[in-house]
């Protein structure tokens, strides 16, 4: 059990200020796309008037609205069909829910929700096969185990996907035809992000 750090830590979890720092400024909503248990959506309702977390798996989003958070409402649902207005939110995002869906029509949904202006940030998984990926996986064995002995790992009750479907390098394909000119970054400890603006 760590001792340095007393807050909550997963692979996802570390992920989350990425998505913190990608709110507009001014930003009112804000979207969870697979919010599961809902840490993410309750630190973006601390940042938004309205954030929205939306997920398939109803024990999780059970979990979540016991949990409860201001200004944040829970949807049992599926991003693909769910009737959001297009264009209603400031910030659309996703953290290890894509490969659950099929990906460029994820993306899609995700660009055309948010508004002109308005950030889509993915943090997502992917599959392994290239020499650089391996290269990463390395660093994230080893960058896993450290953090493993100085955090305490929050256990991950939610439904799985794996092996996900697609490669990172697909992953980039896909989100460089959907969302022209978003910026893919490699991330060590086993994940990809995609951050983009909407023409406004």
């Amino acid at each position: 059990m760590g001792t340095e750090d007393a807050a909550p830590w997963s692979h996802n979890i570390h992920h989350h200020p990425l998505v913190l720092d990608a709110v507009p400024a001014g930003a009112q909503r804000a979207l969870d796309v697979g919010c599961g248990e809902g840490l993410l959506v309750r630190r973006l309702g601390e940042r938004v008037a309205t954030a929205v977390g939306i997920d398939r798996d109803e024990p999780s989003i059970e979990r979540a609205r016991r949990a409860g958070g201001d200004g944040v409402d829970y949807v049992l649902g599926d991003v693909l069909d769910h009737p959001f207005v297009p264009g209603s939110f400031d910030l659309v995002a996703s953290v290890a829910t894509l490969h659950h869906m099929d990906g460029a029509e994820g993306l899609a949904r995700m660009r055309d929700l948010v508004r002109p202006g308005g950030v889509v940030v993915v943090v997502g998984l992917a599959r392994t096969r290239s020499p650089v990926d391996g290269a990463y996986d390395l660093g994230g064995f080893f960058l896993t185990r450290w953090l493993r002995r100085t955090r305490d790992e929050t256990p991950n009750d939610v439904p799985m996907v794996w092996p996900p479907p697609e490669s990172f390098g697909q992953v980039r394909c896909t989100a460089e035809r959907v969302l022209p000119g978003v910026r893919y970054r490699r991330h060590v400890l086993f994940r990809y992000s995609l951050t983009w603006t909407k023409p406004g």
